[in-house]
């Protein structure tokens, strides 16, 4: 499995090619709808948020509802386009003002420099974490193969500014996106509210740290054999190319590492009812590359949003003249809204191992490779 996307943030559209879904899942529209309105709600959003009213529109692949197996293709228009349809003509003179003024946090200097351009607007645009709303668009599709073999995705804001949660009894994915801000405890909930609230009277945004968690994962996804083939690194990869995530933790990693291996190793029990199973999950899941049988548990720490409404100083890249940066369209901060797109992004992720585990170009090909596989390894 494989997928890209393509769009610029003002652009006309969002594009996204998925390849390697087998023929024969179930897909609707609403459900992926449904997700694309996960990804832009959560306290502290901005003005595009209430702009876009993103839905996609099938292009390929699907057929009464049915996957192919062909290549899935699908667009969600950028309503904002109509107000920027002279400055991103893709034809003609260039319209509008040139775009020289690099805003610290962003990839305006390093990619104008990069790619040789005159206006940064050619990679800010493209830089955008607008991209994500394709890939969360993508993600719901590969959670819908997950859940059909009994996987589940959730996530939850577990920090945010200076406030962090305390640890969930249970995790209710409805009850979560109910929070404001996509927190499981009700009293942070309220504090990071606030604290968005006074991040906005200060002209300033927040960053804050996310737990995405996968259930019913089977052993064996992933492998030790190649740096490339292992689940840690697919999911690092994955996730840290999400815009603003600067930190992975995998398990208690940050935790497990000031502790003696005998209090942060996972001991291995069996069940006749269960066969080898664990009373821990410190390794969050993952032992030696490859997927344990244990939840997938991985934190993401976000950076605070580069767009500030109290600008920072910078240079402009043709006169070398000093400035504030220009304050563009921002949120105080999305670090709810990152939680879906993680989400999605794990999906991605683990869908593709579970297809190159068991792989079939059929459903009922892969649903077979599976049962047989787990007849092997359980009781």
């Amino acid at each position: 499995m494989r997928y890209l996307t393509a769009g610029e943030s003002h652009g006309p559209a969002l594009i996204g090619v998925l390849e390697g879904m087998p023929a024969g899942l179930r897909l609707s529209a609403e459900d992926v709808n449904r997700e694309l309105g996960r990804r832009q709600a959560g306290y502290g959003r901005g003005q595009r948020m209430r702009i876009e009213q993103d839905e996609i529109e099938w292009l390929s692949g699907v057929r009464f509802g049915e996957t192919l197996g062909s290549p899935i293709a699908v667009m969600i228009r950028n309503k904002d386009f109509e107000r920027w349809r002279e400055r991103m003509a893709p034809e003609g003179p260039s319209a509008g003002a040139v775009f020289t003024r690099p805003r610290p946090g962003h990839a305006d200097l390093a990619g104008a420099l990069k790619y040789g351009r005159r206006d940064a607007r050619d990679i800010l645009e493209r830089a955008s974490a607008r991209e994500t709303a394709m890939r969360v668009a993508l993600g719901a599709m590969t959670k819908a193969l997950l859940r059909h073999f009994g996987i589940e995705i959730v996530s939850h804001v577990v920090a945010l500014g200076d406030v962090t949660a305390s640890p969930p009894a249970a995790l209710d994915l409805e009850a979560i996106d109910r929070s404001p801000v996509r927190c499981a405890d009700p009293e942070a909930s309220a504090a990071m509210v606030a604290a968005i609230d006074e991040a906005r009277i200060k002209g300033d945004t927040l960053g804050g740290v996310i737990e995405v968690l996968a259930t019913g994962v089977p052993v064996g996804l992933g492998a030790h054999v190649h740096w490339d083939r292992k689940l840690d690194g697919r999911l690092g990869h994955a996730m840290l190319s999400v815009p603003a995530i600067k930190g992975l933790e995998i398990g208690a990693a940050n935790w497990g590492a000031a502790r003696p291996g005998s209090e942060v190793h996972d001991e291995i029990f069996y069940r006749d009812d269960l066969g080898f199973t664990r009373e821990t999950n410190r390794a969050g899941g993952s032992e030696g590359g490859i997927s344990n049988g244990q939840p997938i548990w991985v934190r993401a720490a976000m950076k605070p949003l580069s767009s500030l409404h109290r600008p920072l100083r910078s240079i402009d890249m043709e006169s070398h003249e000093e400035f504030l940066a220009q304050v563009e369209r921002s949120d105080i901060t999305a670090v709810p809204a990152a939680g879906v797109v993680l989400e999605a992004v794990m999906a991605l992720v683990l869908a593709e191992l579970f297809l190159e585990k068991f792989s079939g170009d059929a459903i009922l090909d892969v649903e077979a490779a599976y049962r047989h596989y787990l007849g092997r390894i359980r009781p």
